[in-house]
């Protein structure tokens, strides 16, 4: 084989702290798009892939998703923890999320919550959530005339909506936060619980402790909320296995509230530093669906997702191995200048808006409705009670090649 040579700038895609630098990231993502858009990254201490840079090639490999698999490396990962988790798979004691499985499966597993987040349960959900959105901005309004949005407000209200929905007690609130941050942060300092792959694997256990209690309650008594419908939910006329019953929960309460903290803060820090935008917003609340949709364009709270080749294949003339992994970047489709005009502008008017925050195809993200929803309801109370706003400290983002945003974002304002 003739030996592959890679672009210093596809380095940062295997770098968790060039997330934390936006300036940095995109200025190499804009070099692979115009110069290399399917690139070869080997970095260790991960393994080698092809990172896939433009928004249609993304596009393309979502829509086959038989010829571009989750299993068995749906994210990226260093070759120890992914090492690691495959034996505790073995062992029958790893993790199996949606974002893990393929079709038939995939597909069966999914339906199991999907009616929680249909169009009807959406309206049924509305009035409690735009309660809560009025409850949070009060208290903003309470605990001014600074606070750190992040870790006041941003975290706190879809954290909230998502426990309410599973049927948690408040009291748990706090800790499903924790281990969501653990579990995520894995590559920051502040958030890391350490830096092996079995300090990641005691974070999954200490969820997996919790929900296995909880699956055991709602088995014996059910209730109205989606805890039970994952609990009693069926594959093919039985029950799921604890895995699959474990994982699901694991990805509903984490990624159901910390990827919308991420495009809530991050909107919002988007707004601060373009207040013509705000003023904007603030005189045409009809704006405020595209202004959503462009907040989860802008921030991308899911980075990236891998895809293993089934079968030898060729990307944009590239050619791909079969069992050679493809790293979809998100980010870097979300600013391609061939699908969005001005990319690096927020516009909170932007229509279309073809981002793909929330994946595309059969791995379209579950919650997306609600995602939407909460940041409607949460903007909508806040911008018309907005006098001002300005930063009093620089915003920090996560290190992290996952899921991440902004871990503080310190802020002065005057509300109605």
């Amino acid at each position: 084989m003739t030996p592959r040579t890679m672009d210093d700038a596809a380095k940062v895609l295997a770098d968790p702290t060039a997330y934390a630098d936006d300036a940095r990231l995109h200025a190499a993502l804009a070099h692979l798009r115009a110069n290399e858009p399917v690139a070869w990254v080997d970095n260790p201490p991960y393994r080698p892939f092809w990172a896939i840079t433009k928004h249609a090639d993304i596009m393309a490999i979502e829509r086959a998703n038989d010829l571009f698999l989750s299993e068995p490396r749906p994210l990226l990962a260093t070759a120890a923890a992914d090492d690691y988790m495959a034996a505790q798979m073995e062992a029958g004691m790893g993790i199996r999320t949606l974002i893990h499985m393929d079709d038939p499966h995939h597909r069966k597993v999914r339906a199991i919550g999907a009616d929680w987040f249909r169009p009807k349960a959406m309206r049924d959900l509305k009035i409690r959530v735009d309660e809560l959105a009025r409850r949070y901005v009060d208290r903003m309004r309470d605990i001014g005339p600074e606070c750190d949005f992040v870790t006041d407000i941003a975290v706190q209200f879809p954290l909230y909506v998502i426990m309410s929905l599973l049927g948690l007690p408040e009291e748990d609130y706090g800790r499903m936060h924790s281990l969501t941050q653990e579990m995520f942060g894995g590559d920051d300092d502040e958030y890391k619980r350490g830096v092996s792959p079995e300090d990641q694997m005691a974070v999954l256990l200490d969820f997996f402790t919790y929900f296995a209690k909880l699956t055991a309650s709602r088995r014996e008594n059910p209730t109205d909320d989606l805890a039970s419908a994952i609990a009693n939910g069926k594959i093919d006329g039985e029950p799921m296995s604890d895995i699959d019953t474990a994982s699901y929960y694991v990805i509903v309460a984490s990624a159901g509230h910390d990827t919308t903290k991420d495009a809530i803060s991050g909107g919002l820090l988007a707004l601060i530093e373009n207040q013509d935008e705000l003023a904007r917003l603030r005189d045409n609340l009809d704006l405020m669906p595209t202004a959503v949709e462009e907040m989860i364009r802008w921030t991308t709270p899911v980075k990236e997702f891998m895809r293993t080749a089934a079968e030898d294949t060729t990307v944009r003339g590239v050619p791909i191995a079969k069992g050679e992994n493809v790293y979809l970047a998100y980010v870097s489709g979300n600013r391609d200048e061939e699908i969005f005009d001005e990319p690096f502008r927020f516009d909170i008017a932007r229509d279309p808006n073809r981002h793909v925050s929330f994946g595309y195809g059969v791995h379209f993200c579950l919650g997306a409705a609600l995602a939407r929803m909460e940041m409607n309801s949460l903007f909508t109370e806040l911008v018309p009670r907005l006098e001002s706003i300005e930063l009093t400290g620089e915003p920090e983002l996560a290190a992290t090649t996952f899921v991440g945003g902004l871990k503080h974002l310190p802020i002065r304002y005057s509300l109605r």
